[in-house]
């Protein structure tokens, strides 16, 4: 089998309405889909995504320039592909929009080996799960008013959620408290509450907040400074008995290892796109397994459950509905968790019609 053709598409998928966390102003993720066709008749699917589609067109020349390293080859190779992508974005940097262009590939070639074998990923990779905890992360936004929060952490439950997620980061902390005060008392003791601040308060604001909140039994407080303050985030872990989760703004096994070896979390969040595909993902659920450190994947909720399927210690993944339009298939959601698909490859395919309709 021959990889003979490398297609890239842009689409734009609109959110249902605009949405703000302490850091951003969303209104649609703009995505370059990627299919690579092959001599048998297969096609290998993934896709990577920029916030309001802003430097799309830089984003899928990216992808563009590394065609070469896969077109004429066998898929099966994928962890020499990887590796040749790898040593030849060495002059660009090994974060950014090269590392998005490597994730849209491997998984691509993944996914066509899986399709090859016949075979979901999860059972590839060597399978230890049927289906994962997820939680509802689509909702809750910083730009909400407290009766919004109420109403749409009520309709979670009735969807089927048994967990969920809301964004903190207003200036002044009693608000958060009064925030996830009353999400809390309307969910009740047994609904899986989680925080994001999304990197946006100091160590101190953060130990200060996070002991308030003590109080509402938090799954986890995510973010809760800059990605890149390893030791300030470690600071806020030390103070707090909340677990504290980041991580997915990180790049590749080694901003995974630096995280670690800062002892910075109690939860690694690595990102599809930003790790490196799911060759990296996969490296690095070993990395956080040997710290003892569970993984829980962000965004990407499709493509992503082929490692919760296969990958012990990934004890959840993120239920983000953002680009669900762009897929044939549905993500199968019962009492709190996900079923792990088990058709070929990731086992989501993208719906050609919800192309035409978000195209560029």
């Amino acid at each position: 089998m021959k990889i003979s053709r490398f297609k890239t598409t842009l689409v734009d998928v609109p959110l249902q309405k605009p949405i703000a966390t302490a850091i951003h102003q969303i209104k649609s993720t703009g995505c370059v889909l990627l299919e690579l066709e092959t001599d048998q008749g297969l096609v290998g699917e993934s896709y990577v995504q920029t916030l309001n589609a802003v430097r799309l067109d830089a984003l899928q020349q990216m992808l563009l320039g590394f065609a070469h390293q896969v077109e004429g080859r066998d898929p099966h190779f994928v962890a020499d592909i990887w590796r040749n992508i790898w040593h030849e974005m060495n002059p660009i940097g090994h974060k950014g929009f090269s590392i998005a262009a490597l994730t849209a590939i491997d998984t691509a070639c993944w996914d066509l080996v899986g399709k090859a074998a016949e075979l979901p990923l999860h059972k590839v990779f060597g399978a230890c799960r049927e289906q994962v905890k997820t939680y509802a992360s689509g909702g809750l936004w910083l730009s909400q008013s407290i009766d919004g929060l109420v109403e749409e952490a009520g309709q979670f439950i009735e969807d089927g959620f048994r967990g969920m997620k809301i964004r903190l980061g207003k200036p002044a902390i009693a608000d958060d408290v009064a925030r996830v005060r009353a999400v809390r008392d309307a969910i009740g003791p047994d609904i899986e509450l989680l925080a994001d601040a999304n990197q946006s308060l100091t160590v101190k604001h953060a130990i200060r907040l996070g002991r308030e909140l003590e109080q509402f039994n938090l799954v986890w407080f995510e973010e809760p400074v800059v990605y890149h303050d390893h030791r300030g985030c470690a600071a806020v872990r030390a103070a707090l008995d909340t677990p504290i989760a980041a991580g997915e703004t990180e790049y590749t096994r080694y901003g995974m290892r630096d995280i670690l070896e800062a002892a910075a979390v109690d939860v690694l969040m690595p990102d599809l796109q930003r790790i490196g595909g799911l060759s990296e993902m996969r490296r690095v659920a070993a990395i956080a397994s040997a710290h003892e450190v569970p993984i829980s994947t962000h965004l990407f909720t499709e493509h992503s459950l082929c490692i919760a399927g296969s990958e012990a210690n990934c004890i959840s993944v993120e239920h983000m509905p953002w680009n669900q339009a762009l897929f044939n298939e549905n993500m199968e959601l019962s009492e709190g968790m996900i079923a792990i698909p088990e058709r070929p490859g990731t086992g989501f395919s993208f719906d050609k019609e919800a192309i035409k309709r978000f195209s560029v």
